[in-house]
């Protein structure tokens, strides 16, 4: 039993004792990236597959490094949703020290799915989503866009689109002195931590989004759907780390439909799904929000190849949205009567 303890004990004392990290290379600069992914772009393109692997070079500046590249996602993965893929990017050996990929081995790529001006600009809303998120809490995944020059492994130039790195979840953890929670399909309400979990629901309200779950994963999967968990010894409270934004008002991607079994018309319309029992952190999560609300429209200006119309649109939908948490009195009345 003592050994037992003291085995605890020093697990808890090494788990307070975790340093947060600072942010990798590649994701401690917002500014746009050049990269050329080399390989048979066409034959990647075509598969509808996340077993489809082949080799290439992804080169940025002076450097050239060996990647292996793989399709993934769900419904950007069919072809009768987009004609390119999300792409999933493993390094074949590590990339050396003083490269902008410094410390990375698998990232994820999010892709430009059609050729048209305007997925570019669904692209970049995403992408924004992101950048939202970031200005509230360092608990979030960093992006760093990229101009991705696509070229054939014979040399043939494919296409020159957008695209944007996802951080991988082990860095969002260490940046904050935290560790990925490895959990089953579901994990209690009562586990997450009330003040994440709230900050997360309302910014979701706000982006109108509801293709997410911060305590369950999808049918046979593990937790959480569009989320992650992080925690400081891997165990609750866990903090919930939301991503994947296509699905939301704000982008209104025109693949996007709300999920099934929630009430609402259009993918702009603002539903909020918090839970009840963290009502009182949603008030001072929306307060913080209130506070934060200049930042955050600022944030619409920052966006490289951001069309003006985007940007108008794209104002005026955040604009709407912090109306509605303007007071405690109107966060109340829109959001917390929908609360689970």
């Amino acid at each position: 039993m003592k050994g037992a303890l003291l085995a605890l004990g020093l697990a808890l004392a090494a788990s307070a004792a975790m340093a947060a990290e600072p942010a990798k290379p590649l994701f401690a600069d917002d500014q746009l990236i050049h990269i050329t992914v080399s390989a048979p772009i066409k034959r990647l393109a075509s598969s509808d597959s996340r077993s489809t692997i082949v080799a290439g070079t992804l080169a940025t500046g002076t450097e050239s490094l060996a990647v292996r590249l793989s399709p993934r996602g769900i419904t950007r993965l069919r072809k009768e949703t987009c004609q390119f893929p999300p792409l999933r990017v493993e390094f074949t050996g590590a990339p050396p020290a003083g490269s902008l990929f410094a410390g990375q081995r698998r990232l994820k790529l999010v892709t430009h799915c059609r050729p048209s001006e305007g997925h570019q600009q669904y692209l970049l809303l995403e992408y924004a989503a992101y950048r939202l998120y970031n200005q509230l809490t360092p608990n979030s995944f960093r992006a760093r866009l990229a101009q991705v020059d696509y070229v054939e492994d014979n040399g043939k130039p494919v296409t020159s689109r957008l695209g944007f790195f996802i951080e991988d979840l082990d860095d969002v953890a260490r940046r904050n002195g935290l560790a990925e929670a490895r959990v089953g399909a579901r994990v209690p309400v009562a586990s997450l931590n009330p003040a994440d979990a709230a900050r997360f629901a309302v910014f979701e309200y706000l982006i109108s989004n509801l293709d997410w779950a911060m305590q369950a994963g999808p049918a046979g999967d593990t937790c959480c759907h569009n989320s992650r968990l992080i925690s400081a010894s891997g165990a609750p409270p866990y903090t919930t780390v939301p991503y994947d934004f296509d699905y939301s008002g704000f982008v209104d991607a025109p693949y996007a439909v709300p999920p099934e079994g929630i009430s609402v018309s259009s993918v702009k319309s603002r539903h909020y799904r918090g839970f009840c029992r963290h009502n009182a952190e949603a008030l001072k999560a929306a307060a913080d929000i209130r506070a934060q609300g200049p930042a955050m429209l600022g944030i619409l200006a920052q966006i490289p190849q951001m069309s003006a119309g985007t940007r108008r649109k794209a104002t005026a939908f955040l604009e709407r949205s912090l109306a509605d948490i303007a007071s405690d009195q109107a966060v109340t009345s829109n959001l917390l009567k929908t609360c689970l």
